[in-house]
């Protein structure tokens, strides 16, 4: 399963209404800490593969989560169980922090 695109109109569906945990990215084409992690979460999202889901939104496209979550920089990563946040980070990571911060999340 590779990353999933989301939307303003699918986010519900998507993220809140999962039956497993899912990693929101917020990004943007132009931003280049996005374009950095975005490799490494195409790879976690293989790696966890049936046990959290890795979605991203593109805040350009869809400002609207981004807002009501108070994103105020990219990438922001939010980590979501039973359609409620339980963790939150900003910024690039390498690969090994990000699966840290999930594993510790879960």
């Amino acid at each position: 399963m590779a990353t999933v695109p989301v939307t303003d109109a699918t986010f519900e569906q998507e993220v809140k209404n999962s039956p497993i945990p899912v990693v929101v990215d917020f990004w943007a084409e132009w931003c280049g800490p996005c374009r950095m992690i975005g490799p490494a979460l195409e790879e976690l999202s293989e790696q966890y593969r049936g046990r959290v889901k890795i979605a991203k939104v593109n805040v350009d496209e869809n400002p609207e989560m981004a807002a009501r979550l108070g994103v105020r920089g990219i990438p922001a990563l939010f980590l979501f169980k039973n359609g409620q946040v339980i963790s939150n980070r900003a910024g690039a990571a390498p690969k090994a922090a990000l699966q840290s911060w999930i594993d510790s999340a879960l």
